[in-house]
């Protein structure tokens, strides 16, 4: 199925990333297919289904692309250089203007607080880890966290503090007080989303987004 703000023009756009090192399809949640999907408004697993389409050539408007930029990296640079520098192109108040734009996908990759500089992907990682934990052991220096926070390039304190404020609203700690922090809201969206659904389901998707960091 088509997606509304998909252009064939695009197709430049994945063959370059396609062709990047190491060459192939890039992981869903790939840092370089994330920053396109918010790009283009359009969500990564669409493009991630394109990248495949891409791949197998399957019409003649796709075999015809391959042959006239898969050997030549210049000439198809230039080419996304034009597409990139046309007017509005990039500019989502001009190019968008009239259009329908589901941002929900892009939410979860937009700091939610200015002083921590965290955002939802983040929050839905440590949900994945606090599902994975004890209380006693959600403390600064266990080896879990310790790597989920380098990885997401945030203090080991802060995972913990997420993790504890999660605790605040587990239904299943029945605790009484919740924890006083700026983004509570989304750390209950995040629990929404995902809280009460099979923790497997989590720890795949979790594993996935992981990709983003790398």
């Amino acid at each position: 199925m088509k997606h509304p703000l998909w252009s064939d023009e695009y197709w430049l756009l994945l063959m370059q990333l396609y062709l990047k090192k190491p060459m192939g399809v890039k992981p869903l949640y790939s840092k370089a297919m994330v920053d396109l999907a918010l790009e283009l408004h359009i969500p990564p697993q669409f493009l991630y289904e394109q990248s495949f389409r891409l791949r197998s050539i399957d019409t003649p408007r796709l075999e015809k692309l391959w042959e006239t930029y898969a050997d030549n990296p210049n000439k198809l640079r230039r080419a996304v250089r034009l597409l990139r520098s046309r007017q509005g192109y990039g500019n989502a108040n001009e190019f968008y203007d009239g259009v329908e734009v589901n941002e929900s996908f892009e939410r979860d990759f937009k700091p939610i607080d200015s002083e921590t500089g965290l955002t939802p992907l983040m929050l839905i990682l440590i949900l994945d880890l606090y599902f994975r934990l004890t209380p006693p052991v959600m403390i600064a220096d266990t080896p879990e966290i310790v790597e989920l926070a380098k990885l997401m390039g945030v203090s080991p304190r802060l995972v913990v503090e997420v993790m504890e404020a999660y605790q605040g609203i587990d239904p299943y700690l029945r605790r009484t007080s919740v924890s006083d922090v700026p983004y509570l809201d989304a750390l209950r969206q995040v629990w929404n989303r995902f809280g009460n659904d099979s923790p497997q389901k989590l720890a795949a998707q979790a594993a996935q987004m992981k990709e983003y960091f790398k």
